[in-house]
């Protein structure tokens, strides 16, 4: 597992380091949770020996996620943009086959909802739209990163903290449709099969093979990436799962 060193500074012109680790040794870390903007910085901007990629769009967004771990006392942060090689299909492979487990394992997920601008909102009234609205609660992805992790923070576009998934539970169970127990923290298969898939439904990613494959943990299966197949993938995704479980409510 590679994570980022959060401890950088950029006014003493430190890049940003990524460090290896396996097993055992994978170290406290907290992890990140958010939607793709434009340039965001990936392994191949961490791993140059040129400048450090500070111009990047995306490098406040990590800056002010290290900077949050930091003060939370984490030396480590996962980020997906940059601890993973995606030009190396193997790895992909092995990430995404494992992302559900990473999230389980971090102590803390930021949740970054880069489109909730706290500075114009007067009252919690307009908070409340403007998180009930964000994006990031369309995303594929971001679903099994807001049930996997054992503590969800909540964060605006200025890394203001606008609560937590234990405060704002029931709300979350509302706008996701997620059932309120799991959102507590108990076992997704407590529900059946076709109601875990209700809750991707109004979700979109992409690239079309990540509507199944961002659903993997979500299930508890695992299966080979294959960029390409198309709608295929669903259909691998429930012969897997038909593989574990006698519910047929698969087939609903």
């Amino acid at each position: 597992m590679r994570l980022l060193n959060t401890s950088f500074n950029k006014n003493r012109g430190d890049p940003p380091k990524l460090e290896e680790f396996f097993g055992s040794d994978i170290p406290p870390y907290a992890i990140l949770s958010h939607t793709w903007g434009r340039e965001e910085v990936t392994f191949q901007d961490l791993a140059s020996s040129t400048e450090p990629p500070y111009h990047h769009a995306g490098f406040a967004k990590l800056r002010g996620c290290c900077t949050r771990a930091g003060r939370d006392g984490y030396k480590y942060v996962w980020i997906d943009t940059c601890c993973i090689d995606k030009t190396s299909s193997a790895e992909l492979s092995e990430a995404i086959n494992s992302m559900y487990k990473w999230y389980q394992l971090a102590e803390i997920c930021y949740a970054y909802l880069s489109d909730v601008i706290t500075a114009d909102i007067p009252d919690d009234m307009q908070l409340a739209g403007r998180f009930k609205a964000s994006r990031w609660f369309t995303r594929g992805w971001t679903l099994q990163e807001l049930i996997a992790p054992p503590f969800v923070e909540f964060y605006a576009e200025d890394w203001t903290e606008i609560g937590t998934r234990s405060s704002h539970r029931e709300e979350l169970s509302i706008i996701t449709g997620i059932d309120i127990r799991v959102l507590g923290g108990e076992n997704p298969a407590i529900c059946n099969v076709a109601e875990r898939f209700s809750w991707a439904a109004s979700r979109a990613t992409t690239r079309l093979e990540d509507g199944a494959y961002s659903l993997l943990g979500i299930f508890q299966v695992h299966m080979p990436l294959l960029y390409g197949e198309g709608e295929r993938a669903i259909i691998r995704l429930q012969e897997e799962i038909f593989k574990t479980t006698e519910d047929y409510t698969l087939f609903a």
